[in-house]
């Protein structure tokens, strides 16, 4: 009777170590934050904010780096529907995107100049530091990728903020995310250059 016992004790101190030493599953990253639309040569076209909204998640444009000779207030004149003449500052660009891990795809993604709309799909990297989207037309394979790299999330004051974005902005600053960069982010320079698949 006392040897059961003991044995009863000892399998249910081992299984209570082997539940205590087994790694419980790692958080992933979040798109949602702000981001800087990175080119080759290190410079930045614009900073995005990326937000979940409904259970899908959004992009817009939230800070614009003009070059001088630009409108420094573009609107989307050849958007369609509600975005029609509406600014390029704060423009939802991306939108429907489903979260499977670190994919998100299903969704769409603007071209303010044009106004077209392509099929896109946003890959992140495991650390969440670098956002990878791709924009195409129909096939995947024959589409074009950007590469964004990740901004601390109050990177911009609530005051410099489109006011569209704002409830989406605070609802970062209330979220812990161990993954945000500390300091500045890459080099500010240059305009907003949206994708052209194919070339």
């Amino acid at each position: 009777m006392m040897k059961a016992r003991i044995l009863t004790l000892i399998v249910a101190g081992l299984v209570a170590g082997l539940a205590y030493a087994t790694p419980s599953p790692a958080i992933q990253p979040s798109a949602a934050g702000m981001w800087a639309q990175v080119y080759p040569d290190g410079s930045v076209g614009g900073w995005f904010l990326i937000f979940e909204n409904n259970g899908v998640y959004e992009g817009a444009i939230a800070k614009m780096f003009t070059k001088p000779g630009e409108d420094p207030n573009p609107i989307c004149s050849h958007c369609t529907g509600d975005q029609k003449n509406q600014p390029s500052l704060g423009l939802v660009i991306i939108k429907g995107m489903q979260r499977n891990g670190l994919v998100y795809e299903n969704g769409s993604i603007l071209d303010p100049r044009d106004g077209h709309v392509y099929q896109a799909k946003m890959t992140l990297s495991a650390d969440g530091q670098q956002l990878t989207l791709r924009g195409f037309l129909g096939i995947e394979l024959f589409g074009q990728n950007q590469t964004w790299k990740r901004l601390p999330n109050d990177v911009l004051p609530q005051d410099q903020l489109p006011a569209n974005l704002v409830p989406y902005w605070l609802a970062l600053q209330k979220t812990s995310n161990t993954m945000m960069t500390k300091g500045g982010g890459p080099r500010q320079t240059g305009s907003i250059r949206p994708w052209q698949p194919g070339h």
